[in-house]
């Protein structure tokens, strides 16, 4: 009692710290981590670049402000300029005066005028502390001879300026517009904070519903996890529905079709045991039953012994065809080589004559050459011509051929005796399959699927045509390819052979 109470609280625990692990670790967290990310990410660079992009264009603003005041003053200055006539003593000083007296500056704007060295008039009368009389900015503005456009700055302020030097005589003036965009710097940096804040907001408010979207998303993740944990080896028929057509949906259908081919592999294997069981219980318990009444008669203990040598060797067969057909899975299962098809064909007929008395005919020899494995071929064209040894009697008919046609060889081999029933066509060829048309053949019943392995890891198939009355034809149809296409690209062949298989053994499961 104290165990499963100690086990009990052990996997609560355990379950208690995936839920955790899940919320932290799971993938809704981290899709949504990654999408936090990425939108903090572009609201910084956003609002880098359109702070930046303020600032370059605050900048223009005031270069193109103070050009336009630079112009005027100019033209003012020109001898030409009907406005000279309001001009009257000091022309410098009345040129500044003018000027001052019809233009008035911009916010943050003002227009200083020096005369020899010392400040004389300026617009708006009061000047910022930083730009009076006697500072530095004066100062160097005073002895400014040539135009001129910069940056001054002071210890808290900048100014951007331009100057115009104008000299009448001995008189030199210096005519100069100036900015502090301080106080811009100061709004856009306010713009930028609220969009700093509402940015914040909207981040958290897209968080919190990307927190509900991915949820709904990974639904059929948790679908998929469920459904994986409450499969059983009895239990193979659940499934999951799929919704839309987007990535999950793929996933589901390809969650499906496993549990699909997952549930025939089982129910394969299932019957698999349970076939090969019956095939090997029945010669033990025959060797078991005469082993344990063998006697001390000599003639009764060579019969037993011929017995149970026969049992064995049925036995050893069945075993070796298991194994053929596990062996047929994989890549390595064919060894190919260029093979001749109608020396081929004319081997095949001379092996076959020697399985029975029967009227063996060779209708059809082909001519050409194919890649293929020459023993597997060879061992798949002899059971399909020992089956017809089994279903025809002395005398019968018995044909095999070959024939190139449409980019494949097919080799056939049609017999006279009794038609199989189309319920039973393809029933043979699964293993241990026995006993159509009424009759029970020889074996385990497991030729025909080792014909057919052997076509399908070639690429090829099986064809079975048969009729009640006139008897069954099977044909294995291989893919044809040119020699001189064998001799360069026989590894490639090998790699696109194997490629082949595994697909054709995923459809057949």
């Amino acid at each position: 009692m104290a165990i499963s109470q100690t086990t009990n609280q052990l996997v609560a625990q355990t379950n208690q710290s995936r839920q955790w692990y899940r919320i932290f670790f799971g993938v809704r967290t981290r899709i949504l981590v990654c999408y936090v990310l990425l939108m903090a990410f572009s609201a910084v660079v956003s609002i880098a670049v359109i702070r930046q992009v303020l600032f370059v264009r605050l900048q223009q603003r005031i270069e193109k402000s103070l050009e336009q005041e630079i112009e005027e003053f100019r033209l003012l200055t020109k001898t030409n300029n009907p406005q000279r006539s309001q001009l009257s003593g000091d022309e410098i000083a009345s040129i500044f005066k003018v000027y001052l007296n019809r233009n008035i500056p911009d916010d943050d704007e003002f227009m200083i005028t020096l005369i020899n060295g010392q400040y004389y008039k300026s617009s708006p009368r009061a000047l910022p502390s930083y730009v009076k009389n006697d500072s530095y900015p004066i100062n160097y503005w005073a002895e400014i001879t040539k135009p001129q456009y910069g940056h001054i700055t002071t210890q808290k302020h900048t100014i951007i300026y331009r100057a115009e030097p104008i000299t009448r005589g001995d008189t030199h003036g210096v005519f100069v517009v100036a900015q502090s965009p301080a106080g811009e710097y100061h709004d856009i940096d306010e713009a930028v904070m609220v969009i700093i804040e509402v940015s914040f907001l909207v981040l958290g408010v897209s968080s919190l519903l990307g927190w509900v979207v991915v949820g709904r998303l990974v639904i059929p993740l948790r679908l998929l996890t469920e459904t994986a944990r409450s499969i059983s080896e009895s239990d193979w028929k659940r499934s999951i529905p799929v919704t839309g057509s987007d990535e999950i949906a793929e996933l589901t259908i390809t969650f499906n079709e496993m549990l699909e081919r997952l549930q025939a592999a089982f129910a394969t294997q299932r019957d698999f045991i349970n076939d090969a069981g019956h095939e090997l219980r029945t010669p033990i318990t025959i060797i078991r039953g005469h082993l344990e009444l063998l006697g001390d008669d000599p003639q009764e203990r060579q019969e037993t012994i011929e017995l149970v040598t026969d049992e064995l060797d049925r036995m050893s067969r069945f075993v070796n065809d298991l194994l053929l057909l596990a062996k047929a899975e994989r890549p390595d299962f064919l060894n190919l080589k260029t093979v001749e098809i109608g020396l081929l064909t004319e081997e095949l007929y001379a092996k076959a004559k020697a399985l029975g008395e029967r009227d063996w005919r060779l209708e059809a020899i082909a001519s050409g050459v194919i890649v293929a494995d020459r023993q597997r071929l060879t061992q798949a064209i002899m059971n399909l011509a020992q089956n017809a040894t089994q279903h025809t009697n002395d005398g019968s008919m018995i044909a095999l051929g070959s024939l190139i046609t449409n980019g494949t060889v097919r080799f056939w081999v049609r017999d006279t005796g009794a038609g199989i029933a189309p319920s039973d066509q393809k029933r043979i060829f699964q293993r241990f399959a026995r006993g159509y048309c009424g009759r029970r053949s020889e074996g385990a019943g497991l030729g025909l699927a080792i014909v057919q392995a052997i076509a399908e890891a070639h690429g090829g198939k099986i064809e079975l045509f048969s009729r009640p009355v006139g008897g069954s034809t099977f044909t294995l149809v291989i893919p044809l390819k040119l020699e001189q296409e064998i001799l360069s690209h026989e590894p490639d062949f090998n790699r696109r052979r194997r490629t082949s298989h595994q697909q054709l053994s995923r459809k057949r499961s």
